[in-house]
């Protein structure tokens, strides 16, 4: 590892790396010289992934993984370290929204909390238990965290998270204590801990927030999903333009370089200047 443009030979693994915003994260650090461990729930999604980066050029191989699962995670970072040897970098980006047909929905239910609980905060935290006890025998690693600026403050506005999405934004919350509490007990074994916050990306999870929009709010009944997204972006940025996977990937880029060697224990808003704290 050694700037923000060159990950060379840096192992990183990613999970929920088939699609979206971790496959993002996946092409521009393979761009950057490291090698890609793609982790993800859906076994198919992940080989997919992992042959686009190596027919780019790029050095990859797909694992599946069930971050909801302590063994499933041990066995993910052993089978990472046999193929690779070692993990420099650790990316825990898998999340959901909510449980299974949330989209249609008008409150959350109990599901939502345990889903959302279950992947985006217990799963992080089996993934950095299973890969940080390497990284401490090591005395080096960089851990990233994809939260999000939902995690950040409610919000108002017409389109934004209503409540029927408050576990995920919760949950999100979490993410970004879970990133402070950690980077403090790793500082001492020279391991940076951060989170990057996306904003508001056209992926497949949006396309969901999209249909729960529609299912609540009948001015929004007639659009089509990308038209949803199109107006969230007009009303929420002030940019004017959306976020891209490969945006999120540049800043893990940058906290997971020797550029960002002094930096941990931080939580980057990545969105455009929707929220600003």
């Amino acid at each position: 590892m050694s700037n923000a443009t060159n990950l060379d030979g840096a192992v990183t693994l990613i999970t929920g790396a088939g699609r979206g915003i971790g496959f993002g994260i996946a092409e521009v650090l393979s761009e950057r010289g490291s090698v890609i461990a793609i982790s993800d729930l859906d076994a198919g999604a992940a080989a997919t992934a992992s042959d686009a980066i190596n027919s780019s050029g790029g050095q990859a191989a797909a694992f599946q993984g069930d971050t909801t699962s302590q063994d499933s995670t041990d066995a993910l970072a052993a089978a990472v370290l046999q193929e690779f040897g070692r993990i420099d970098i650790l990316v825990c980006n898998a999340g959901v929204i909510g449980a299974p047909g949330y989209q249609d929905r008008t409150e959350h239910t109990e599901a939502d909390w345990d889903a959302t609980f279950g992947v985006n905060v217990k799963g992080f935290v089996h993934t950095t238990n299973s890969v940080t006890p390497h990284m401490r025998e090591r005395n080096i690693g960089r851990v990233v965290n994809i939260a999000s600026h939902g995690g950040r403050k409610p919000r108002g506005a017409r389109i934004a998270l209503g409540s029927v999405q408050s576990p995920y934004t919760v949950s999100k919350a979490a993410v970004i204590q879970w990133t402070h509490l950690l980077a403090i007990e790793l500082a001492p074994h020279n391991i940076n801990v951060n989170a990057v916050c996306p904003g508001v990306l056209w992926t497949p999870m949006w396309e969901t927030i999209a249909e729960n929009q529609k299912t609540n709010n009948p001015e929004l009944a007639e659009l089509t999903s990308r038209e949803i997204f199109d107006l969230s972006i007009n009303e929420r940025m002030p940019m004017g333009r959306e976020q891209t996977p490969r945006d999120i990937g540049k800043a893990v880029a940058f906290l997971a370089s020797d550029d960002a060697s002094e930096i941990t224990g931080q939580a980057l808003n990545v969105n455009g200047g929707a929220v600003m704290n």
